[in-house]
């Protein structure tokens, strides 16, 4: 690889493959947070609401982030030619989403970890995704590979002729694993109490990021330079406040429901009520939600359509 920051010129203007790459996680895990909000009785166009505020909070927050503990003159932080030349931190992006995710569920008064668990799982599917731009913008790569048994994709990476650990394969294929697993485990798993899946991405994502920290060039680590390399500190902090985070949820469900998951005094599941943040939303039957068959059929589109010019009063 030898091209730094190859994209397509349209109109003069290049869009690199870099920003390509990110859009289309972003589309991705969107679909699919549609679809499991479906599952677990959430209205999928809420994401919609959602995708609204977090994205933009997340890109913001991402650049914050990266700028900050980068060590970058704030007069650079949101200039053209410097946002051009790049600068995003996930961890940041990540803090930001969410944090607008909770402020959004509060003013539309939706649960704010039944819509998280649909959401944030995706999350690392994005991530895998996004982590390919790195690879047509030649970083996020680690140790020198010099011994030429091991000189060959995906093992390593050729960056300018020389051959580096192909880091960002390796977040790629481990944040996919884990969104497997988690999306899997919020597919079929309805028990009490909701946030179980928000906070093992956490675990996940934050344990992925702890460990794979130090084995970057250090070029690619933020605060790299100075006395805290910010990534690994944060990486550290999510792992053990997404652990810290599911012990409580046990707890206090066990308090509540007299079980650690479900409950032995009610309704043992987390998302038997349908939720929605628009008054006139009714839930309909499909094959795709839990519990569906509980609703009504959906209506029959053909009944609903006007009649056509002319054979208005018809029989």
């Amino acid at each position: 690889m030898n091209l730094l920051n190859p994209g397509i010129k349209i109109f003069g203007f290049t869009v690199y493959y870099y920003a390509i790459v990110i859009v289309c996680g972003i589309v991705a895990a969107t679909c699919l947070s549609a679809l499991l909000m479906k599952r677990r009785n959430l209205s999928p166009d809420f994401i919609f609401v959602l995708f609204v505020f977090c994205i933009p909070t997340a890109l913001v927050c991402a650049r914050l982030y990266y700028c900050v503990t980068d060590g970058m003159a704030p007069s650079e932080w949101f200039r053209w030619s410097s946002i051009r030349q790049g600068g995003l931190s996930v961890l940041g992006g990540v803090a930001g989403g969410v944090l607008m995710g909770l402020i959004v569920c509060l003013v539309k008064r939706v649960n704010f970890f039944r819509a998280a668990d649909c959401v944030v799982p995706t999350i690392l599917l994005a991530q895998a995704i996004g982590r390919w731009g790195n690879y047509f913008n030649g970083e996020v790569y680690g140790w020198q590979i010099t011994d030429p048994a091991w000189q060959w994709f995906p093992a390593a990476v050729e960056v300018n002729g020389t051959w580096y650990q192909a880091l960002f394969f390796y977040e790629s294929v481990i944040n996919l694993i884990g969104f497997a697993l988690i999306f899997s485990a919020a597919w079929f798993f309805a028990r009490k109490p909701n946030g179980l899946f928000t906070f093992l991405y956490f675990v996940w994502y934050g344990a992925v990021r702890a460990f794979m920290e130090p084995m970057r060039n250090p070029s690619y680590i933020l605060g790299s330079g100075s006395d805290v390399m910010w990534s690994q500190l944060t990486s550290i902090l999510m792992l053990a406040g997404g652990l810290a985070a599911i012990a409580v949820l046990l707890v206090v469900n066990y308090l509540k429901e007299g079980s650690v998951v479900g409950s032995k005094r009610g309704d043992p599941c987390g998302i038997t009520a349908y939720l929605t943040p628009y008054k006139d939303d009714i839930p309909y039957y499909s094959k795709i939600n839990l519990f569906g068959a509980k609703y009504p059929p959906a209506p029959d589109r053909k009944k609903e359509k006007p009649p056509k010019k002319g054979e208005e009063g018809k029989p």
